[in-house]
């Protein structure tokens, strides 16, 4: 079905971080948009502001009239949605076009210039310094990203005169063979979402499979550390990057006062003196990735300089509650080993003689179990560690995987604590700490304007 052709959109799992993006591309289109999803949330209700027809348990009589023709609606649905699920088997028995969201992503990269970023970690990021950097510049741009912006308040980006689309390509599902970038970041290869793919090896061919979909005459630009091996089409360029090697990377880095600069080397144009907005370490890598993509467009250095210090984040991405000389109070979507990892690397950095508490809510019992080591050697760089139990997402328990193996593999010298999640407020209530972050991607997130105005009170 062309776009030209639609009518309505029905999206199964419309609360998700990627669903709502393109739920909000179609309402600017004018069409009729409704959606299922299990659970009502901050974002759902801002959907529902906004036009969106959205309803929370599956009933077919709740799906839009103007839904329910099959020949001018477009049925939209996230992988992790279960193919029993009523709605959908509706929409499948009555003859509906059903796509899933990289599908229409997809359509999107054919239709524009699809600047993609991937990886197991960073893309969210990574594409959202992108996105507002070139939003900022002469060449504006759309976005679909995998958060929230601060600067816009939005997981959208709409221009009504660029050609450029800023989109986080997903692995997850083998998500992103659906796209066709112009250009394309991959950030990182560590093996994850090996429930879907198996093994580490598959997990990297499928990012070489996907490096061959980059169009020819676009470019890849990707992390000069990681183990695939790209596949690219003749006439695609391929540039690496780096902290500190890489034809892009970064010298004279200065990390003082709560503030971090550095000097952007290119094959282009080196860019001196670039501030970051969000003065992060690991922001450094991040910031390097997004201004490749956007001078190899066509933003100037003024451009990427004004776009990285105006730069605000993204919410539950490092995303600082309180910050005071007694209190600091951040959140993090950390939920792979690496991304712990360099969560607490960065925040030992800024903070190098206080003490570093963590409360960290596992996501899936497959990481778990596959990682939960790593996990630990992770968290371990902290001073105190408070795990909660597993936040299960799409699956069932499995015999023997608790949050138990992470507690068992911290190094020796760590402060531990194995809670409930509903246990998580009266331990903040009760205790006081220095330097506290939420880890993790499940729901303990909900609690964090609690526990701010629980700490603020303090």
């Amino acid at each position: 079905m062309e776009i030209k052709d639609i009518k309505a959109v029905y999206f199964i799992g419309a609360g998700g971080i990627g669903m709502s993006a393109i739920a909000r591309y179609f309402m600017h289109l004018g069409l009729v948009v409704g959606g299922y999803d299990r659970t009502p949330s901050e974002l759902t209700r801002r959907l529902e502001q906004e036009g969106m027809l959205i309803h929370y348990e599956e009933n077919i009589d709740e799906i839009p009239h103007a839904c329910k023709k099959p020949a001018s609606c477009l049925v939209i649905y996230t992988p992790a949605i279960p193919s029993d699920h009523k709605e959908l088997q509706y929409f499948r028995e009555n003859g509906f076009e059903i796509e899933k969201r990289a599908q229409v992503l997809g359509t999107l990269t054919r239709h524009h210039k699809g600047l993609c970023f991937a990886g197991t970690h960073g893309k969210t990021t990574t594409s959202t310094m992108c996105a507002h950097i070139m939003h900022q510049s002469h060449l504006d741009c759309n976005a679909f990203l995998g958060g929230i912006s601060k600067n816009y308040g939005t997981n959208y980006i709409l221009s009504n005169k660029s050609d450029y689309v800023v989109i986080e390509a997903d692995e997850f599902d083998r998500s992103f063979h659906w796209l066709r970038p112009w250009m394309s970041v991959i950030t990182a290869t560590d093996a994850d979402h090996l429930d879907i793919y198996g093994t580490k090896e598959a997990y990297l061919e499928s990012f070489s499979h996907y490096s061959s979909l980059i169009q020819p005459g676009g470019a890849l630009i990707i992390h000069r550390d990681l183990e695939m091996k790209e596949s690219l089409q003749n006439g695609v360029r391929r540039y690496d990057y780096g902290l500190s090697e890489g034809d892009f990377h970064a010298e004279n880095i200065v990390i003082e006062n709560g503030e971090i600069t550095f000097d952007l080397i290119s094959p282009i144009e080196n860019v001196k003196r670039v501030s970051l907005g969000q003065p992060i370490p690991i922001n450094i890598e991040n910031g390097i990735a997004a201004m490749a993509m956007a001078q190899l467009n066509g933003c100037t250095a003024d451009e990427l300089r004004y776009g990285m210090q105006t730069y605000g984040g993204v919410d539950r991405r490092f995303d600082f509650k309180i910050k005071t000389d007694r209190l600091v109070f951040l959140s993090d979507y950390a939920h792979h080993p690496k991304e712990i990892f360099e969560s607490a690397r960065s925040i030992r950095q800024l903070y190098k003689n206080r003490k570093i508490t963590a409360i960290f809510q596992p996501h899936l019992y497959t990481r778990t179990r596959d990682f939960y080591k790593d996990f630990a050697d992770a968290l371990s760089q902290l001073d105190e560690v408070i795990l909660t139990d597993i936040y299960p997402a799409r699956e069932q328990p499995i015999e023997g995987v608790t949050s138990q193996l992470i507690y068992d593999h911290l190094k020796p010298g760590v402060e531990k604590q194995l809670i409930k999640k509903d246990e998580v407020i009266p331990l903040i209530k009760s205790r006081t700490f220095d330097v506290l972050i939420i880890l993790g991607a499940g729901d303990l997130d909900n609690d964090v304007p609690q526990i701010a105005k629980i700490l603020a009170q303090k």
